[in-house]
């Protein structure tokens, strides 16, 4: 078979679901996604891998995030989660850092007000929110504390009259170099307990520092974040916010996010891998004429179906509202895991080629390990599912 006999722009199973789920959405679930993978396929993809390897976030995207209206797809526009799944791995799949930016945004900082936030706070926040007129930030993680910041939480908030005053520190907390609002969880002195606030990034002793040298989501403004006494009014306490059990169910959806993210990067390194073997040649023949390289982007591909399978389900029963913290947990675990071997696997096809990102393959691959770290460990989401299972806690 010869180069010029290969149609590399109509390779079979284009979209990668081998199984089909996306025909189980509704019919303008489908042309919607069909709408928003044309966006990010003519405005995400082509920037992806420069503003990666700038480190720099393309500012001039948010009003076209913005026109485009992927916030809140499920409690704001009715979509279904299986929907939005899909549509946080499409965005994932064309670049990991910008679909990082909405989760964090969208999923932990939005989230947060739609689930933790009075209705009045919610009236006065949200439509802004809401069109991306402000930009928002998730302050839980700390410097000294990760997994453990739920019984360990050091960032501290004191009442004192109509105010709260803040001390500590956050770190990690993606977008706050240019955003508007973060939400900060604190330890209130007076009970012990963790309550959330909405910070105006604005106000006196804030302060936030970008993180350098990272290998991983390079495009995402990772910050430090200080507060030295930092004075937030009464009415940006967030009234449901007054234990970490509080937070959790923050927590328990956007896990669901990071997993989707897990199942979009393996489409990313299934596409590249599977593209480059068709196209390269060796031999004198295409790369992927070759046994072990086809059993390579078999391997690739069951991993990510049954990633999807899982998620899908695990969509469904959110929908239903049946879901349970544990299954998010294992939902984490397993599809992050076997995105850590996909894109080892598709890393490999590239053979040298896979460590310059000229190829994407080398971002996918590092990319990767973000998304196997952040909400929740992989040992920790495994620990917690085992918690379930067992009814022993093995954690502590």
């Amino acid at each position: 078979m010869s180069k010029a006999a290969i149609d590399l722009e109509n390779l079979p199973y284009a979209d990668g679901d081998f199984y089909g789920f996306e025909q189980l959405l509704a019919g303008k679930e489908q042309d919607r996604l069909a709408e928003i993978r044309t966006f990010l396929s003519r405005e995400v993809k082509p920037i992806a891998v420069d503003c990666w390897n700038r480190g720099e976030f393309p500012m001039a995207l948010i009003p076209k995030l913005a026109e485009i209206d992927l916030v809140s797809p499920v409690r704001r526009q009715g979509y279904s989660n299986v929907f939005a799944g899909l549509v946080h791995a499409e965005a994932t799949r064309a670049d990991a850092s910008i679909a990082t930016f909405m989760g964090v945004h969208d999923g932990l900082f939005t989230g947060s007000i739609e689930v933790l936030a009075s209705q009045e706070q919610q009236d006065a926040w949200l439509p802004d929110i809401y069109s991306l007129k402000k930009i928002g930030a998730f302050g839980l993680t700390e410097p000294l504390g990760g997994s453990d910041v739920a019984g360990g939480t050091r960032t501290t908030a004191r009442r004192d009259g109509d105010n709260w005053i803040l001390n500590g520190a956050k770190r990690w907390i993606g977008n706050a170099t240019f955003s508007d609002w973060v939400v900060i969880f604190a330890r209130d002195l007076d009970d012990n307990q963790v309550k959330g606030f909405l910070v105006d990034t604005s106000l006196p002793g804030f302060k936030a520092s970008k993180i350098e040298n990272k290998i991983s989501l390079r495009t995402v403004q990772n910050a430090d974040i200080t507060l030295e006494n930092v004075v937030v009014p009464d009415f940006f306490k967030l009234a449901n916010a007054n234990s970490f059990r509080d937070t959790n169910k923050v927590l328990k959806v956007t896990r669901l996010s990071v997993a989707w993210q897990a199942v979009g990067q393996q489409l990313a390194a299934f596409d590249v891998a599977r593209r480059y073997a068709v196209e390269r040649m060796q031999f004198g023949r295409p790369l992927a004429s070759f046994q072990l390289v086809q059993q390579q982007l078999v391997q690739i591909l069951g991993n990510t179906v049954s990633s999807m399978g899982m998620m899908v389900r695990l969509a469904q029963l959110e929908d239903a509202g049946v879901a349970k913290d544990e299954q998010s947990a294992l939902a984490k675990a397993f599809t992050t895991a076997r995105m850590r071997e996909s894109v080892a696997l598709g890393r490999g096809i590239l053979g040298g080629n896979g460590i310059v990102t000229d190829y994407e393959m080398a971002k996918i691959f590092a990319d990767a390990e973000a998304i196997y770290s952040y909400e929740g460990t992989h040992e920790i989401n495994t620990l917690v599912t085992g918690r379930a299972i067992t009814g022993i806690s093995a954690i502590v």
